[in-house]
């Protein structure tokens, strides 16, 4: 049953933000298809004892099942558990559904996976109601047009949205008023804050920092001294400050990132290391975003500050970060990177596109590699989602670690 939680008063100009995640979405539309397993321990991943869990219904996650778990280790929790493999293209045809109905309320929709979005109601108010009534009105005509679940957070951003969306979890709704950021997020635990994976929380811990509101209270200069643009970022957040807009999938032009170094880079094999790191972010940005790309730049600022991009189109669009690597080494060697000192490597996707939109197909295409690729980078953001950014990477970056 769905339950609400509110505080506070929403008034203009503040922003209305709805975040929205469906209740452990695989196997719930395992459930749709077959009405026979409801109420069953349903787990989906597959029936090999390799692999690990993409998502776990409610049921089975009672026995401590839970996204990117060993799929063998699952199986001794919950030894009568129903193992079911990844059946992605009837999660896609769902999903699609699911985001045809947020876009009946606003055209402002951030993909942030298969079945998490954001959404801008700001202007949407007029016609609709309230962000409330409109996070209820799409709960409801999900629930009555799909038979699904969707847990909803309201709130002035996004990050405050999406602790409040797991907030009460299944079929929740959970409503944080403008002004009431700090009193919502002061006793929550620290593991809840976007952003604060295993690694951070286990820091933080050290530091006595047990909520987010213990974290709140902490000097803004310790916690850069301690971690960086990542100590002065979660402390923002942890205070309900998030100044970031929605991204609607229309509306991104490309998606990309970069990074200036302390010291120059001079061999070439460094910044072999470095692009694949860029990479494999841009990878994992697209795919969250739910978008592929066809143009892939590469950014080189040399330490006299002169710059250049090289680029490169494909004909087949991408969302795989060693691909995207790959052909950023190519671009590479259209560079003086190894004969100057580089002082930034940016990576960069453009040419974005629906990743569903029809296309060639090409003569050279292979579907079986194609699919291992998708399964791999499927498994690798469960854990991310799950554990934290960093948590998973490829071999050659843990020098860097």
């Amino acid at each position: 049953m769905s339950t609400t939680q509110q505080t506070g008063s929403f008034e203009k100009p503040a922003k209305a933000i709805i975040h929205l995640d469906m209740d452990a979405f695989y196997p719930a539309v395992e459930v749709l298809d077959d009405p026979a397993l409801r109420g069953l321990p349903v787990i989906v991943g597959g029936s090999s004892h390799r692999g690990v869990v993409a998502s776990a219904s409610y049921e089975a996650r009672k026995f401590g099942v839970h996204s990117a778990m060993p799929i063998a280790e699952a199986k001794r929790r919950c030894p009568k558990g129903v193992f079911l493999p990844v059946r992605m293209q009837r999660y896609k045809e769902i999903s699609q559904a699911i985001f045809a109905i947020y876009e009946r309320y606003t055209p402002l929709v951030e993909p942030l996976s298969i079945d998490e979005a954001f959404l801008d109601v700001s202007g949407s108010m007029r016609l609709f109601g309230t962000p409330q009534e409109i996070a209820a009105t799409i709960k409801r005509d999900v629930q009555q047009e799909l038979n699904l679940t969707v847990s909803a957070g309201v709130a002035s951003n996004k990050s405050v949205a999406k602790i409040a969306s797991d907030y009460q979890k299944p079929d929740g709704l959970t409503v944080v008023k403008p002004g009431t950021e700090q009193q919502f997020l002061n006793p929550l635990q620290i593991e809840r804050l976007w952003g604060a994976g295993p690694i951070t929380c286990r820091a933080l811990h050290l530091l006595g920092v047990q909520t987010i509101g213990d974290l709140a209270r902490l000097s803004p200069e310790l916690l850069s001294a301690k971690f960086g643009k990542q100590g002065e970022s979660l402390h923002r957040l942890a205070c309900g400050i998030d100044e970031r807009e929605v991204e609607s999938a229309q509306g991104l032009k490309s998606i990309g990132n970069e990074e200036t170094f302390s010291e120059d880079i001079v061999n070439m094999d460094v910044a072999r290391q470095e692009l694949l790191a860029l990479a494999t972010k841009v990878g994992g940005r697209l795919r969250h975003k739910a978008t592929v790309g066809r143009t892939i730049s590469l950014k080189v600022k040399y330490n006299d500050f002169k710059q250049i991009t090289r680029s490169a189109t494909l004909i087949d669009p991408v969302d795989d970060g060693n691909t995207i690597y790959r052909q950023c080494c190519s671009l590479l060697e259209k560079t003086e990177v190894g004969r100057r000192p580089v002082r930034l490597l940016g990576v960069t996707v453009s040419n974005l596109c629906d990743p569903e939109a029809p296309r060639q197909q090409s003569l050279f295409d292979d579907p079986v590699h194609d699919q291992k690729t998708e399964s791999l980078n499927r498994a690798v953001d469960n854990i991310q989602d799950t554990f934290g950014e960093g948590t998973i990477m490829p071999g050659t970056l843990l020098k860097k670690t």
